[in-house]
Parts: structure tokens; sequence; C-alpha cells
């Protein structure tokens, strides 16, 4: 005779080894939630980007402005500085390269002309002017002294006029009355010409 099943009474709670399969390898509730509240760590810290005031910020960006600007003012004064230096070292050795020339053209100015005929002091003076030409050419001093050339504004300054006996002549210098200087491509001075015209 079959026995009647027992309806309503509660199952015997399983034992911890046959727990259903849907909490098997979950890890507890504490740790699923995240843990309790000192197990969290914090967030990034950007409370110093948040807190800032803007007049914190204003004041740093004034600092970092005041702060270039004092770099840049050196750089300057130590350009201006190092330019200058460099200036006084060529000028000191364009000097030294005269002191020559000059001992020489002292010795002829101070020649007793009674004793010395006038053959020998113009040989002596150009014979210095022919030593500092070289020395100042070598520095890069440039003699323009364009006779039969043609006329140029930039480098020329003419004062008089000449006719010129051919049309191919028109515009050409015909002689300087003073020759001019460039010096490293500046033009110190320009050579004051006649110019030669054509009027047919």
């Amino acid at each position: 005779m079959v026995e009647s099943e027992t309806f309503g009474e509660t199952p015997p709670p399983q034992p911890a080894h046959e727990q259903s399969d849907n909490d098997a390898g979950q890890p507890p509730n504490e740790w699923r939630s995240g843990g309790s509240a000192a197990d969290v760590e914090p967030p990034l810290a950007v409370e110093s980007a948040a807190s800032a005031s803007p007049s914190g910020a204003l004041e740093e960006q004034r600092e970092k402005y005041l702060r270039l600007a004092a770099e840049y003012d050196n750089y300057r004064k130590r350009s201006l500085k190092e330019r200058e230096e460099a200036e006084a070292r060529g000028q000191r050795e364009l000097v030294k390269q005269m002191i020559e020339a000059l001992d020489d053209l002292a010795r002829f100015a101070h020649v007793d002309p009674a004793a010395t005929d006038s053959a020998t002091i113009v040989e002596g003076v150009q014979m210095v002017e022919r030593k500092a030409l070289k020395t100042l050419t070598s520095a890069g001093l440039e003699i323009v002294n364009p006779v039969d050339e043609q006329f140029d504004p930039a480098r020329h300054e003419a004062v008089s006029t000449e006719p010129a006996v051919a049309q191919e002549d028109d515009h050409t210098v015909a002689r300087v009355y003073q020759p001019g200087y460039v010096f490293n491509g500046q033009l110190l001075r320009p050579a004051r010409v006649a110019v030669r015209q054509w009027n047919g």
C-alpha cells in the first residue's frame, strides 16, 4: 500500500556543500557590494584644480609671467653685452693692425724739413698710405673709384656733368673727385664723381 505524500511541510535545510549552483563560486555579499567603506579607495585627487580659487589661478599665471619676463630681460641684457664685447674686440684688433702704419706716419711727420728732401717725404707718405690701405682692405674696406664705369646712384654722387663724345658713354663716370668707401657691404661714403651726358 502506497503511503500518501505529505503536503505543506518545509523541506529540511540543505547542507553547506549542497547549496544551489547559482551561489557556487560567487564572492560574499560584502565583496560583491565593494566591501566596507574602509576598504574602498578614494577617487583620484583633483582637489587642487577643483578647489583652486580664480584669484589663486590668476596669481599663479602672474608669477609665471613675471618669471618669463625676468628671464627674457636677462637674455636681452646678456645678448647686448656679448654683442658690445664682440664689437669692441673687432675694433681693438683693427686699431692694433693700424699701429704700425701710425708709427711710420709719426716718423715722417716729425722729420726735419731742412735735412730731408721733398721726394723722400712724398715717398714715405705713399708708403704709409699703402700700408694703411692694406690693413683696412684686409679688414673689409673697399674703395669705390668708378672711373669709366656706369653711374650708380646707390654708390656714386654726381657733383658735375661733362659732355660725352659718344652715345655709349652716356651716364658713365668721367672722373672721380673723391673716392667712396664700402665696409663689409655697407656704404660708408659715396664716390663724388663727374658724369658724362650725351646731348645728341
